[in-house]
This record gives C-alpha cells, sequence and structure tokens, in this order.
C-alpha cells in the first residue's frame, strides 16, 4: 500500500535552503490542509558519465509531510 494512504504522508522536493516551518507554512496555504509534523533529507546528487567525462546531478532536498488523518492531497 501507498505510504500517503496509510500514513497520510506525500514528499515533495523543496529549495535546498527551506527550512521545516517554511516547507509546512508552504503545503497549508497550496493545498488548504493542516500539517502535523515534517522531515526533511538532503539527497546527493548521482555522478553520471558522458563518454569519457564524469559529471554529477544536482544535489537536492527532499521532504515527507505529514497531514493529520482528517485531511489528504488529490494527486489525481
Amino acid at each position: 500500500m501507498h505510504f500517503a494512504n496509510t500514513k497520510s504522508a506525500y514528499s515533495f522536493e523543496v529549495n535546498k535552503r527551506a527550512n521545516k516551518v517554511q516547507i509546512k507554512n508552504a503545503v497549508e496555504k497550496i493545498y488548504n490542509v493542516k500539517v502535523q509534523k515534517v522531515r526533511t533529507a538532503n539527497r546527493k546528487g548521482k555522478q553520471r558519465r558522458r563518454g569519457r567525462t564524469f559529471g554529477e546531478k544536482s544535489s537536492w532536498k527532499k521532504a515527507v509531510v505529514f497531514l493529520d488523518p482528517d485531511f489528504h492531497i488529490d494527486l489525481f
């Protein structure tokens, strides 16, 4: 079963400099829901190769937002 169905949790890619309070306020304002808690993780960019040269994809920040049980976000 999907994490959103069991825990009312949704994941987002957010700005690397955003903190948990800013993420919570943004999600509540955009989706009109009540956020219970926010977990964040900084994800390192993966190394990619093009011919002989190596490069790296950009690092990014992931936020998992847990909603109150009475709320949900319609994705589709």
